[in-house]
């Protein structure tokens, strides 16, 4: 049995991929499966708006993108759930200096953009709403067998109790406390980034390519609900929405699409990125010699990076639990 705490995108991608080969899973959830981050992520596909230089971030982008629409088709075909996926493309608006050399040096590690007048075009940029994600992935993983405790909150574990155990449980991982044939197994610690997001009602295909500039965006699903985000906010685990936080939003939203200027948002809602204290980040791993699996510390990219970090993780255990 392989226990996967975190029921989000990642911890429930993982599972899937343990279960298709066969392999016993348990999904530990503190609250609803998907009700955290995940649920609360915009679902943007960005990794030449994200990435601008040679690091970790860059090449683990590049590999997932392109990753995701087998991953979108597999679980459609699995489940026969549609799930909203498209690639639209996006515009990132930059003076033309900055814009210039930043095409010239994604260009050579090999993301498409085109240099415009108003900045970068992206045409492989997308988005997935990641509720449509969750369903299916709950729906793959019932079908095959994946036990699933909601509700059911795991502060320690004990891995003589599995086969494997993997922490995937967002910006609530760092605090498990895991014990390792009678000692502690130390992991790197995390914390919440606050982000507050606010979306609009609007008519199906108004907005058309996602439009950003740093870190403010708008996107638009295909139903016309628009989401506009976002910012972060070293606040801990604050639910707090603010309302002056959003009315901020919103102003740099519309600079970058006009139409939502005189709009009144339909929804307010916070998520929390999962930020890992001293690194970067992720942690896409095995600890050591035990049979621990870290895939958590994604902070800004955890949808983008989920079909990656369940093919990495589960490729791992599944080698190691049929090796002679």
């Amino acid at each position: 049995m392989i226990a996967i705490v975190g029921a989000g995108l990642i911890g429930t991608s993982i599972a899937w991929r343990l279960s298709q080969s066969g392999l016993a899973a348990t999904l530990f959830e503190r609250g609803k499966l998907g009700g955290e981050t995940s649920s609360a992520g915009a679902g943007m596909l960005s990794p030449g708006g994200e990435f601008d230089s040679h690091n970790r971030w860059l090449h683990l982008g590049l590999k997932g993108i392109r990753l995701f629409p087998a991953f979108v088709e597999e679980l459609r075909s699995e489940t026969g759930i549609p799930i909203d996926f498209q690639i639209c493309g996006s515009v990132y608006f930059a003076e033309p200096s900055v814009a210039s050399a930043r095409a010239e040096f994604q260009s050579s590690v090999g993301i498409r953009v085109e240099v415009t007048p108003e900045g970068l075009v992206y045409p492989d940029d997308a988005f997935v709403d990641p509720s449509d994600l969750l369903r299916a992935l709950r729906c793959a993983c019932e079908r095959r067998g994946v036990k699933i405790l909601e509700n059911h909150p795991v502060s320690e574990i004990e891995t003589a109790d599995y086969d494997a155990v993997v922490i995937a449980a967002g910006a609530w991982s760092g605090g498990i406390r895991i014990q390792h044939q009678g000692r502690a197994v130390e992991i790197p610690e995390t914390k919440p980034v606050k982000g507050h997001l606010i979306g609009f009602q609007m008519e199906p295909g108004a907005l058309g390519r996602i439009r950003r500039w740093g870190h403010a965006y708008v996107l638009q699903r295909s139903n016309g609900f628009t989401i506009a985000g976002s910012n972060e906010e070293d606040a801990g685990f604050d639910r707090t929405v603010d309302v002056n936080t959003c009315e901020e939003i919103h102003q740099h939203a519309a600079e970058l699409f006009p139409d939502l200027r005189d709009l009144t948002p339909s929804d307010r809602w916070v998520g929390f990125r999962p930020k890992l204290i001293e690194s970067s980040g992720p942690e896409i791993r095995r600890v050591d010699r035990t049979n621990v699996w870290l895939a958590y510390g994604h902070y800004r990219n955890g949808i983008l990076l989920a079909p990656l970090t369940a093919k990495l993780i589960a490729d791992q255990i599944i080698a190691g639990q049929t090796a002679p």
